[in-house]
């Protein structure tokens, strides 16, 4: 067994790794850029080393780095973790050369099956059914266009070397193909380095269902049940499952079952994930084989029990797998969600920024519930620009589904994470969604229950109730303690009054309070009544209460006159006034916001690519203005109307900040 291995990566993959080696006894070194001085992965691992500027093609996609990296601290092996060099061929053989173990498989297997189109060849050559596609290299966009036209629209325009939603887009006519190739093409180059380009029918209504592989090389193989990974935006999924509510056991047995052969017929090693679409009859196609560890991979562990890293420690030191396919056993139901610097009211563009607060749910494990956050982050640390902006993976395993998804709630609930935009919200609002709930889901959920984008969550009145009596009851808390600081009152009862009004959400409550030692009864004006309990003071900025019995967990931050309530994907202002307030509050006029209309702004910290328009030209709704690039990713802004440019204030190369003005219009 190794003595010490590096971890060459970053985030959460480099801190899960390390957790591993950790309760093996191995020692770890970490590498970072100048970004991530003072990550998280680098405080956690036993030595680290400095290899570059921020960029990632300038510091931990560069081999001579980490090979230089190796050598300074005699590190006998090296774990990849995801993207960057975990997949990239030359990387597997300059260790080879250098005697270095590669905690992943050969590079023969990374040639066949990591290449998009050599994978799909291969698949085909093996008799596995395939999505119908073009295989060959595309020289340019009029060439992509002719080959959509040929496959039949949609198509799905992807990088080679791709992976995690990069150069990937889908084209429903050819000015899409056109304008998607060229954008496929410059994230692959920057991403990756490599900038092939394939092209394939995009099939309507999909499941995206993976298979987790673990092999050896001694010619054992395993499957270890499926992951279901619908839930997607941009291609890049958000919350995955394992096992799917979809498959049957016949059907799980057969995707396995190929699953390894394909990986047998490769020698691949280690552990790797076999991707397939599966459309409503059951019938599944093979899409392509990740040769290294997913992201996703925490909820195989959860239902298997099998650390899947330490799997592929064992195997590239030699050894066998420690357990075969008849041991393998599907244990409850895990859920994970994962957790993005990505501000869903606008339109999931990429935030950065500091995390002022950053406090998860607390880990915990019993035989009722599983709660684990992998993360790469901390209270006080940067978001930077130049990375994926994924902030944690959160986790949840139950017995069964429905228990899974309750504690998901709960947890992402409690989950406090201040200074960024981020997606806590909009995961919420996937675990109430009546279709998710129901496990009738395709890759196409977010695009079909989402269409306008997410502006939050509306409440339904009963769970409105649930907040404006639990506000009543932490506002009355809040009166008597500044009563008490301010010296009015000795006897607060007399001070603190009973009745009061609740906004929130454009609905009014009417109540009154009942106090006593053990919480508060809070009675509407239908009579009606909430007994309501807990813990909170002033000043907290997480609210565990019950509301008859059930649990209700708020973020709060203190607003004039009342609360902002975040719970279940909402983001509420409440206000809790005395009746005399109320009735003046209703004739106070609204604040209307800025007109905006006549400006685009720069929707996200990001780098202008290109501006695709000139000062008095005249555009037309939907026609590309320019190019932003954040976090790896390239967004092309559109005009909303037609309009005449009437001034440009940002040139290729600029860096801008949220709402910055890029252009006007007459």
């Amino acid at each position: 067994m190794f003595d010490k291995i590096l971890i060459a990566n970053r985030g959460e993959i480099a801190c899960r790794v390390i957790k591993t080696a950790r309760k093996m006894g191995i020692k770890t070194v970490a590498v970072y850029s100048d970004a991530d001085r003072n990550a998280l992965h680098v405080s956690m691992a036993d030595e680290a080393v400095h290899i570059g500027p921020p960029p990632a093609n300038q510091s931990y996609i560069v081999i001579d780095k980490i090979m230089d990296a190796i050598a300074q601290t005699g590190a006998q092996a090296v774990h990849p973790g995801y993207g960057f060099l975990s997949e990239n061929a030359r990387f597997a053989e300059a260790l080879a050369a250098a005697n270095v173990a590669f905690i992943g498989p050969p590079k023969g297997a990374i040639e066949a099956m990591g290449d998009k189109i050599t994978s799909k060849k291969i698949a085909q050559e093996a008799g596995v059914s395939t999505v119908p596609g073009y295989m060959g290299l595309i020289e340019d966009a009029d060439e992509a266009v002719k080959i959509s036209q040929q496959i039949g629209y949609p198509v799905m325009i992807k990088a080679s070397a791709g992976g995690g939603g990069k150069g990937m887009r889908i084209a429903w006519n050819d000015t899409e193909a056109r304008e998607g190739f060229q954008s496929s093409k410059n994230e692959a180059a920057n991403s990756f380095g490599d900038d092939r380009i394939f092209i394939e029918k995009f099939v309507t209504q999909p499941r995206h269902i993976e298979i987790q592989v673990l092999c050896d090389s001694h010619g054992n193989g395993i499957y270890l049940g499926e992951r279901e990974c619908s839930i997607q935006r941009r291609n890049q999924k958000v919350i995955e499952e394992a096992p799917s509510p979809f498959l049957d056991e016949a059907t799980r047995r057969a995707m396995g079952e190929q699953a390894v052969s394909l990986a047998k017929a490769v020698g691949y090693t280690s552990a790797g994930t076999v991707e397939f679409i599966v459309d409503g009859e059951k019938n599944f196609y093979f899409l392509e084989m990740n040769t290294r560890l997913q992201v996703e991979h925490p909820v195989t562990e959860l239902i298997t029990g099998v650390d899947l890293v330490e799997q592929m420690i064992n195997v590239a030191a030699g050894g066998k797998l420690t357990l075969s396919q008849e041991d393998v056993q599907l244990n409850g139901w895990a859920i994970e969600s994962r957790l993005y610097a990505e501000d869903p009211y606008r339109n999931f563009l990429p935030s950065i920024g500091r995390l002022s607060r950053y406090r998860p749910p607390v880990e915990q494990a019993s035989d009722a519930q599983i709660v684990r956050n992998d993360t790469g982050v901390y209270e006080g640390g940067e978001i930077s620009m130049y990375y994926d902006p994924m902030i944690a993976k959160l986790c949840t395993w139950a017995p069964t589904r429905d228990a899974a998804i309750e504690a998901m709630r709960n947890a992402l609930d409690g989950f406090e994470l201040e200074g960024i935009g981020h997606n806590l919200p909009f995961l919420s609002a996937v675990m109430d969604h009546s279709r998710f709930i129901s496990g009738n889901i395709t890759t196409a959920f977010i695009e079909e229950e989402y269409p306008e984008g997410f502006a939050g969550v509306d409440l339904a009145e009963d769970a409105l109730r649930r907040i404006a009596a639990s506000c009543a009851a932490m506002h009355r808390v809040a009166e008597i303690r500044r009563a008490r600081i301010s010296g009015r009152m000795d006897n607060h009862e007399r001070h603190v009054g009973e009745a009061w009004n609740v906004a929130l959400q454009g609905m009014n409550f009417d109540v009154t309070i009942a106090a006593d030692p053990d919480g508060s009864t809070v009675t509407f004006a239908d009579g009606s009544a909430l007994r309501v309990a807990g813990d909170w003071t002033p000043g907290d900025q997480l609210a565990r209460m019950t509301v008859d019995g059930d649990d209700l967990v708020m973020k709060v931050g203190k607003i004039s006159g009342g609360f902002r309530i975040r719970s279940r994907g909402a983001d509420l202002k409440v206000h809790v006034r005395t009746p005399r307030q109320a009735e003046l509050a209703r004739l106070m006029p609204e604040k209307l916001p800025p007109d905006t209309s006549k400006l685009l702004l720069c929707p996200m910290p990001g780098l202008i690519v290109k501006v695709d328009v000139e000062v008095g030209q005249e555009v037309q709704e939907g026609q590309a203005l320019c190019t932003v690039e954040a976090m790896k990713m390239e967004n092309i802004l559109r005009a909303e109307r037609k309009g005449i440019v009437s001034k440009i204030n940002a040139a290729a190369g600029d860096s801008l900040a949220v709402d910055d003005v890029i252009m006007e219009f007459e």
